[in-house]
């Protein structure tokens, strides 16, 4: 999307400078420090994004295809999925976070498309150019609409790379439907395996917390992900320019519905993936950071370890949630020879 037809766009228009206003000024405020926490868990704000509607993606060509071929998987329940599949080889199957969609993964896809890799990515339902049939916001439905995807697409021996609640989706998809199609397994910046807090995950996050961090964007979202973007790529620290901030905050805003974020913020923060992940028995390679605020890697990666019999964890030392944007080369790096078997 270019920044002209960004900058009209009829919903909202955000002007950079606000983000670079809010920085870090909440910071010296216990109360809505931890009430961005809440709202950020496991994927909340960390984890954003959707690029168009439905209809205006219909006459878009699939990239990679000749002119006129339509980017469309209709699933089950008659919802259309659009998806972006570029160069030719081994699969690689790109889940975005919440409230993301597709193009979110430009800059993997780009690389390794390059390096002989097939990237295909999609918009799940509700996000960006797919429909919005204001229902299947649950991992049962999401799993079943990337099975539909790889088995349309008739994808084998692919290798799944989920971020953040997209890893959930990798998970629950494998572990309700198996890995007869799928080789390995990235989950970058995991949610996983619960975030809520519960008797058995004392660590976990009060409900009451998340709740009242979904009231809060239920009252002006797109000041929210605003004011969120710095945390979520951890700058200053991590180097992020302003243009990219200001590209996933449009992304979340206008691309994703407020109730879409909603019930999916619900899903992935009171769903418990361990039973999920005991069943996975494929090659599994966890990366985070850990300086993750989005979620904290002593919640998710580190306890996702040990339920997935031979995974590795791979820690970014310093690293916030936005791992393809704030360490790009390495991610890639790390992607391409662990689907080459070489990691």
């Amino acid at each position: 999307m270019t920044s002209e037809v960004m900058e009209s766009h009829p919903r909202f228009h955000y002007h950079s400078r606000r983000v670079k206003a809010f920085t870090y000024r909440g910071a010296r405020d216990m109360d809505r420090r931890e009430l961005f926490q809440a709202l950020m868990s496991g994927a909340g704000l960390g984890a954003i994004g959707s690029l168009g509607n439905p209809a205006e993606g219909a006459s878009l060509p699939r990239a990679g295809t000749s002119a006129g071929a339509v980017p469309f998987v209709q699933v089950r329940d008659g919802t259309r999925l659009f998806y972006q599949d570029w160069g030719s080889g081994r699969p690689l199957l790109f889940v975005a976070p919440w409230a993301l969609n597709s193009s979110w993964w430009e800059y993997q896809m780009a690389h390794l498309a390059a390096q002989g890799f097939r990237c295909i990515a999609y918009d799940r339902r509700g996000h960006g150019r797919s429909d919005q049939p204001g229902r299947g916001y649950e991992f049962d439905t999401l799993a079943d609409d990337l099975h539909t995807l790889i088995e349309r697409l008739d994808l084998r021996d692919v290798t799944l790379v989920g971020h953040s609640m997209g890893c959930a989706e990798v998970v629950r998809y494998l572990s309700r439907h198996g890995a007869s199609r799928a080789s390995r397994a990235a989950l970058v910046a995991t949610t996983t395996p619960f975030i809520m807090k519960a008797d058995t995950n004392p660590d976990g996050i009060p409900k009451s917390a998340l709740e009242k961090g979904r009231a809060t964007l239920s009252k002006d979202r797109a000041h929210q992900i605003g004011i969120a973007a710095p945390a979520f790529f951890g700058a200053p620290a991590n180097a992020v320019s302003q243009e990219v901030m200001d590209w996933w905050v449009r992304m979340m805003v206008d691309q994703c519905s407020l109730s879409t974020m909603l019930e999916l913020h619900r899903a992935f923060t009171e769903t418990d993936f361990r039973p999920d992940l005991r069943r996975i028995t494929l090659p599994t390679l966890l990366i985070h950071g850990d300086s993750d605020s989005s979620a904290r890697i002593d919640l998710t990666a580190r306890k996702t370890l040990p339920l997935i019999p031979g995974s590795r964890l791979t820690v970014y030392e310093g690293a916030a949630h936005g791992l393809p944007i704030t360490h790009m080369d390495r991610l890639n790096a790390d992607i391409t020879a662990f689907a080459r078997g070489q990691a």
